[in-house]
């Protein structure tokens, strides 16, 4: 889905807040800014004088037969090359650091906003389109603000002095050319949309096809099995065709304008061939003036192509800026707040008092929901699938917060504590673990990142970790993968329980660690658990109910409610829900092993 958000409608017209706010990028580097623009502007003025100076060149030196004249000219001329060239060398050097420092920015700025945004938003967006903003909304942004920006000035000021220089020649023949240029700015103009409306079309497509693509590849077996395969075939040859199509009549515009800026550019040197003979042989104009004219239209041509092509790729920007302050813009939902403290330590009861909590309106997760735990109780969380177990963890946690009723922590409501307060004191330990790229170490390391080596080797012999790695080639210096795709599902829960053992947490999560692994795994990871559960307020969400048994607590939760509380052997007595979860479970594993 990442291309399918990439490729968002742009913007119809200019918007001058967001233009505003694009160009205030410029404000912290202004002064790398004005000696570009500078720059620039005398490069461009260099290249008009260049062409006043050769008509000179020919007029007073070459026809006149001045040999002292036509020297002077020329030493002049190579002298403006040599500081042209300085120039040159400068704009292309100031606009290229200039562009790297506001990606720099924009990067900057968007990672560590992102790192304050709540769980709530990560949720809502697709990472593609996180990842897009962070990269190429950025890289448009930074390129159109600097090089785009050089463009625009290098051809504003070509137009404008190459307009000078023509009325001091001859103002006459100026004003032909002058009514040549707004010809070609409304023709270039109407090309460029018409061009762009075809590649939004096809890039709109290509991402069609790569989302299509995509599916049918890491669907293969859904596909195979179901026989799918002539029918995504004519599916995706209808995309193919429409992308054909609609590139093929981008291409085709493409061709065309060119040419038809050549022939009014033509029609006008003819226009200026002809006058200008009349004038010279009248006496209003010399042949190097002539010789001037035609190279002031020709460099009239490209500057006003180039501001054309700018107009649209600012529409590009502009939408890409509007999707970068969309995300910068973004409020989180959960923020410390201005009298928030961190107590040092979270000993203590925690108490859910009344809270209710939905993620979206009219469907609510937990109803009056109200829970003490005393400090070191571990609390194990089981039920069906959506009755709000994992809900409950990520309140304690902080990621969201209550919709109504309040959440304590030694007797303190928890929104009275900064977030780093309660966020660094918990280690959890995912159904799903998540590693890093780069080596068992680091990744264990990534809990506490002033722990030694020593320490790292015992948490992992706590953790049950350390007999697997040891087995490695490399050790605990073994590259683990993006991801820790190099990892088994069981040995990657090893290395996160380590990880959460090394960060010594004050509150413990397990939710649902084991429902992933083998029994040889489990009992691991067991045996881990409880070294770490030792002294510290734990909660347990649990797919395996024999992971369970020596909690102090096991409550069922059901629609967002607690339908049973009590210890492993209590439960059992009654005969309720929770009997009934452990004996389906219990005459399951059965089954399985004797192939019942």
């Amino acid at each position: 889905m990442a291309d399918t958000y990439e490729e968002e409608e742009y913007n119809a017209h200019f918007s001058g807040s967001t233009l505003r706010r694009i160009l205030e990028l410029l404000r912290p580097h202004w002064r790398w800014t004005l000696g570009f623009l500078l720059t620039v502007a005398a490069t461009a003025g260099l290249d008009a004088l260049f062409t006043y100076i050769s008509a000179h060149i020919i007029d007073d030196g070459i026809l006149a037969r001045d040999r002292d004249a036509l020297i002077r000219l020329m030493a002049l001329y190579g002298g403006l090359q040599v500081v042209q060239a300085g120039l040159v060398f400068g704009f292309i050097y100031l606009v290229s650091m200039l562009g790297e420092r506001i990606r720099y920015d924009l990067r900057k700025t968007l990672f560590n906003h992102i790192q304050d945004l709540s769980l709530a938003y990560f949720n809502q967006t697709p990472v593609g389109w996180m990842m897009a903003r962070v990269t190429s909304d950025t890289e448009r942004v930074g390129g159109m603000v600097t090089w785009g920006l050089l463009d625009i000035v290098w051809a504003i000021v070509n137009i404008t002095s190459a307009a000078v220089f023509m009325f001091i020649i001859n103002w006459r023949l100026a004003l032909i050319v002058l009514i040549m240029v707004p010809i070609l700015v409304v023709i270039a103009a109407q090309f460029r949309k018409k061009i762009l409306v075809e590649f939004r079309a096809a890039r709109k497509l290509n991402s069609r096809i790569t989302a299509a693509f995509n599916e049918n590849i890491t669907g293969v077996r859904v596909v195979k099995a179901l026989g799918r395969e002539d029918e995504n075939i004519g599916e995706f040859s209808l995309l193919t065709s429409q992308m054909y199509q609609a590139s093929y009549r981008a291409a085709w515009l493409s061709a065309l304008f060119l040419p038809v800026v050549q022939i009014i550019s033509a029609l006008a040197l003819g226009a200026i061939i002809y006058y200008g003979g009349v004038q010279a042989h009248l006496g209003f104009i010399t042949i190097g003036g002539i010789q001037a004219f035609v190279s002031y239209v020709t460099f009239m041509m490209w500057p006003v192509q180039d501001l054309a092509r700018v107009y649209a790729e600012l529409q590009h920007a502009i939408a890409s800026a509007e999707r970068i302050f969309s995300l910068s813009d973004a409020v989180p939902e959960v923020h410390d707040r201005p009298s928030a403290i961190d107590p040092g330590n979270l000993h203590g009861e925690i108490e859910f008092d009344h809270v209710d909590f939905y993620y979206e309106d009219k469907k609510p997760v937990l109803t009056d929901f109200s829970l003490r735990v005393q400090a070191g109780e571990t609390i194990a969380l089981v039920g069906p699938t959506g009755g709000g177990k994992t809900t409950i963890v990520n309140l304690l946690c902080r990621f969201f917060e209550p919709k109504s009723g309040v959440i304590r922590i030694s007797g303190r409501d928890y929104t009275d504590l900064t977030l780093h307060a309660i966020q660094s004191r918990v280690g959890i330990v995912l159904q799903t673990p998540h590693l890093f790229s780069g080596t068992l170490r680091e990744n264990i390391r990534y809990g506490r990142l002033d722990a030694t080596d020593a320490e790292i080797e015992e948490a992992a012999r706590l953790a049950g970790a350390h007999d697997f790695i040891v087995t490695l080639e490399k050790g605990y210096d073994q590259d683990v993968g993006e991801g820790g795709n190099l990892l088994s599902t069981g040995q990657k829960q090893l290395v996160s329980l380590a990880r959460a053992v090394l960060a010594q947490p004050e509150i413990f999560i397990m939710d649902e660690a084991t429902s992933s692994v083998d029994t040889l795994t489990e009992a691991l990871i067991q045996k881990g658990m409880h070294t770490l559960m030792e002294g510290r307020t734990s909660f347990i969400i649990a797919h395996r109910l024999s992971t369970i048994k020596r909690a102090d607590r096991i409550l069922v939760i059901e629609a967002g409610r607690i339908a049973e509380m009590g210890t492993h052997a209590e439960l059992l007595r009654q005969g309720g829900r929770y009997y009934h979860l452990y004996t389906q479970q219990f005459r399951r594993q059965l089954e399985e092993e004797y192939a019942i």
